[in-house]
């Protein structure tokens, strides 16, 4: 019986997900497999590759060949060279631990309360508009001065009288 260590499609549609299985080379892609050695999701970012390595070493020494695709996921792992004898490739890269939604929570109340140190951020649109009335009341200083020996025009406008009404020629 040939033996084959082969991905082992699941998930949905558009968002592939795999699992690393050893099954009989005459069963189907989706078939029952013998044993699940590892997991890869592509659509990850970074791709999120798991592999029983202890099981995989004993699968390709008694003779399971690898597809091309697992063979350059074992590549990647440094599965395949150490069955090879090769020197090992590059770390792989790993995604940064998520915070809990509750550690986040608990940070962002504490700045709002003004109890911690918050985080520089860019302001949101309830920033910005808290801000306005200050620049409002800012702009009248930074404004040119009127000359002294100008009359000022609006007052001037409100005194003349102007008979035909809104500056209509009075011919």
């Amino acid at each position: 019986m040939a033996v084959k260590i082969r991905l082992l499609r699941m998930g949905k549609i558009r968002n592939p997900q795999y699992r690393i299985v050893v099954a009989d080379s005459r069963t189907k892609r989706d078939g029952r497999a013998i044993e699940y050695v590892g997991i890869y999701q592509p659509k990850e970012h970074p791709s999120v590759i798991q592999v029983k390595s202890e099981r995989v070493q004993y699968w390709l020494s008694v003779g399971a060949q690898p597809s091309e695709a697992v063979q350059r996921i074992l590549e990647k792992t440094g599965d395949w060279q150490q069955f090879k004898g090769l020197p090992a490739p590059p770390p792989l890269l790993v995604a940064p631990e998520k915070q809990s939604r509750a550690e986040v929570y608990e940070a962002e109340a504490k700045a709002a309360a003004g109890v911690a140190d918050a985080p520089a951020k860019t302001p949101k649109k309830a920033d910005k508009v808290a801000a306005a009335p200050e620049a409002a009341e800012a702009k009248p200083a930074q404004t040119k001065a009127a000359k002294p020996d100008e009359p000022n025009r609006e007052a001037v406008a409100e005194t003349a009288e102007d008979p035909a009404g809104a500056g209509a020629d009075a011919s």
